[in-house]
């Protein structure tokens, strides 16, 4: 079953789709008047929907029949990740929302390889959002989990609130002996929680000191040191299993 994202769906009207979702249900799938496809509206709610109109790179559907989406994480989960290189980035927000987040924070750290200015013209961020729907639609969720505005790192630390918060960090760092297995974590089960990525260099030790002198509890994953790239997703993983959050 195609799905379709339909932010102003509702059950008695037809809507339009989004012009992105218009040109692939036209002009990729293919899909004609009568067709039925699912429509889901970022907030939670799905629904199979007729496809009433196509034309000029239009479409308007309408909902027919609730449907029922795949079930949020009962832990808010946010995966900070310290900047990445475009393409890699992409890549660990696509995996973060089809591993069900509840929002993705990007951080400027002190190792980040890019430039501020790089930021400015909103590009990213528009490129971030296409990535998160077509991840949303590829994995069943019903919810549009925001790629927020990107904040320096200290900034980071200062969002405390109530939510547990996490660093993961390099094997190394564990001759520290504050370093924790994320596996220790699974006795207290919050409602919300943010588990913070460092960039392709790494943290820099003083953001290490900075994190658990401000109450971040430091994490690793053992004795292997995971790409960038990686140890996001491979880190949510692990919490939603030890959280019991599927």
């Amino acid at each position: 079953m195609h799905r379709f994202y339909a932010p102003d769906f509702a059950g008695d009207r037809d809507v339009p789709l989004p012009d992105d979702e218009a040109q692939h249900l036209a002009r990729v799938l293919r899909l004609k008047p009568g067709d039925t496809v699912a429509i889901f509206d970022g907030r939670g709610r799905e629904a199979l929907a007729r496809v009433e109109t196509v034309r000029a790179g239009k479409v308007m559907v309408r909902a027919t029949t609730a449907r029922q989406p795949a079930a949020e994480s009962k832990v808010a989960l946010t995966l900070a990740q310290a900047l990445l290189k475009s393409d890699k980035m992409d890549r660990v927000i696509s995996d973060a929302v089809m591993l069900g987040v509840a929002a993705v924070q990007p951080v400027l750290s002190r190792r980040t390889d890019i430039p501020k200015s790089a930021l400015r013209t909103g590009v990213r961020q528009e490129r971030w959002d296409r990535t998160v729907i077509a991840s949303v639609k590829q994995c069943g969720r019903a919810v549009v989990p925001p790629v927020l505005a990107p904040v320096e790192m200290s900034d980071l630390l200062r969002m405390k609130g109530g939510r547990t918060r996490v660093m993961l960090v390099e094997p190394s760092a564990a001759a520290s002996g504050a370093v924790r297995d994320l596996r220790s974590l699974e006795a207290n089960i919050p409602t919300e929680a943010v588990v913070m990525v460092g960039p392709e260099g790494g943290w820099d030790p003083q953001e290490v000191e900075g994190a658990a002198d401000s109450g971040v509890l430091l994490v690793s994953l053992g004795s292997r040191t995971l790409r960038a790239d990686a140890a996001g997703a491979a880190a949510i993983a692990v919490l939603q299993y030890v959280w019991n959050a599927w």
